[in-house]
């Protein structure tokens, strides 16, 4: 059952994002709202299921295009968040052309069957991933990538137990929340699968192992309790994460990951690297894994692999772990779906021919040069962290103790949004920040001027 606060609303875990019941958000609703968008929010919220993180929603969208949402009222906000499925911004007319140019010569096939973009994207896929990948499997979504992952690690080594971080997520199926780390979404939900076993992930700035981040002094002790794990378990499959958490933004420290590769290989357990959010040139290359240096056995990708329009995702696995040919690893209706195979082939083309994970790498220097400088400047801010476009900030009460400032982190959204930039919050005071890869240097620049005022506001206490 749900527990309430004083005021009668459900107490919600913050890991994964903002409060919808929060002060903040009614008096947003009651200040920035008007009577027509008010009664769209309230249709919505008479006819969807009530959850966390999204209904009652925030506001409603007319539109989104390039780096741009617009609300019913005409207003525009840079987003950051994009669900991280914007790489190439919304609505590219390259991708609406590929699109709306498939649906008129094939927007559906039947299982059984396959079709020329569906070979193209696969083969296009196989070519830019890491060599020693493959083997490709579509799916409707990354939650269903990762499961299919799953699927095909114990096909490949017979064993059914997984390892898998604290604070990480994966998707909200029961699979994938059973490996995934967050609370909102393992609590009170009953039994989950078993043999998912989970460690601390690697958190330099609030690392359980050396509270004060000093990574070079420890000997990557995160990773070698996953080498620990492994040995005491014994028949672990495969451990299974993100290579960069997403809406924590936590770059792991200088080999870590060829530690973790290394474990895995002396226990046979395949290392599945999920890429769902970061995949795609965010993190200065166009695969994360390629960023850290590290060959995954199986590569789930998703969300911009659809233009950030068409729900797509793919596992890309290592040529020789096509094992099970009688089973059905990833047996679903829209497998193969052409639509969102043009898509894709579209999304990629951009991103190669302008050029985008260089970009990323480079816009994403400056801007964390320019959260640093905000650092600086505003106590708020305890620790800055990016890699590429992946940024973030944490924002504490106090540097020394890192006591998160849960109530100023959801003050300063709300701030923010209204000086036209939306994002979402997440571990209750992190602020991640996720542009899309076109942005322009002078829409950064906006943003993040916006930003700054609102931690002056926030700070102020005004």
């Amino acid at each position: 059952m749900p527990v309430y606060n004083a005021h009668k609303q459900p107490i919600v875990d913050l890991s994964e994002g903002d409060s919808n019941f929060s002060p903040h958000r009614r008096q947003w609703i009651e200040t920035a709202i008007d009577s027509v968008s008010e009664e769209w929010l309230a249709r919505d919220a008479a006819v969807f299921l009530h959850q966390s993180l999204s209904t009652p929603c925030l506001n409603v969208l007319q539109t989104c295009q390039g780096s741009f949402i617009e609300d019913l009222q005409g207003r525009r906000y840079f987003d950051f968040h994009g669900n991280s499925a914007h790489q190439v911004g919304f609505a590219h007319p390259q991708v609406v052309a590929a699109i709306k140019n498939q649906l008129d010569s094939m927007a559906f096939c039947t299982r059984r069957y396959t079709n020329i973009a569906a070979i193209e994207l696969a083969e296009k896929l196989a070519a830019i991933t890491p060599e020693s990948l493959g083997k490709v499997l579509f799916a409707p979504g990354g939650t269903t990538a990762v499961g299919m992952a799953m699927k095909l690690a114990r096909a490949a080594t017979g064993r059914f137990k997984t390892i898998s971080m604290w604070n990480a997520f994966h998707g909200a199926s029961l699979d994938a929340m059973s490996i995934s780390g967050e609370t909102m979404f393992r609590q009170d939900v009953g039994p989950l699968l078993t043999g998912t076993q989970h460690v601390p992930p690697a958190e330099p700035y609030r690392c359980i192992w050396h509270p004060s981040g000093e990574c070079e002094s420890c000997d990557l002790r995160c990773a070698a309790y996953i080498d620990y794990v492994l040995e005491k378990e014994g028949d672990v499959g495969a451990v299974i994460a993100e290579p960069v958490r997403n809406t924590a933004v936590n770059p792991p420290p200088p080999g870590y990951w060829q530690a973790v590769r290394k474990a895995c290989d002396r226990h046979g357990a395949l290392l599945v690297l999920d890429e769902t959010a970061v995949c795609l040139g965010r993190t200065g290359s166009m695969f994360a894994c390629q960023t850290f240096d590290v060959n995954p056995d199986i590569l789930t990708i998703g969300k911009g692999i659809g233009g950030g329009m068409i729900p797509f995702a793919a596992m890309i696995a290592r040529t020789d772990l096509d094992v099970a040919p009688e089973k059905g690893i990833g047996h679903y209706t829209h497998e193969k779906n052409p639509v969102a195979a043009a898509a894709g082939l579209a999304t990629i083309d951009i991103i190669e021919s302008q050029n985008l994970p260089q970009r990323a790498a480079e816009l994403g220097a400056y801007a964390l040069k320019r959260l640093c400088d905000m650092q600086n400047d505003h106590p708020l801010i305890g620790d800055v962290r990016g890699v590429g476009l992946v940024l973030g900030i944490d924002l504490v009460k106090d540097r020394s103790s890192k006591e998160r400032a849960v109530a100023e982190a959801d003050r300063l959204m709300y701030a923010c949004l209204q000086g036209g930039l939306s994002f979402k919050t997440s571990q209750g005071s992190f602020i991640p920040l996720s542009p899309p890869l076109t942005i322009k240097r002078q829409e950064l620049d906006d943003a993040l001027d916006i930003l700054e005022s609102a931690l002056t506001v926030v700070e102020s206490g005004i």
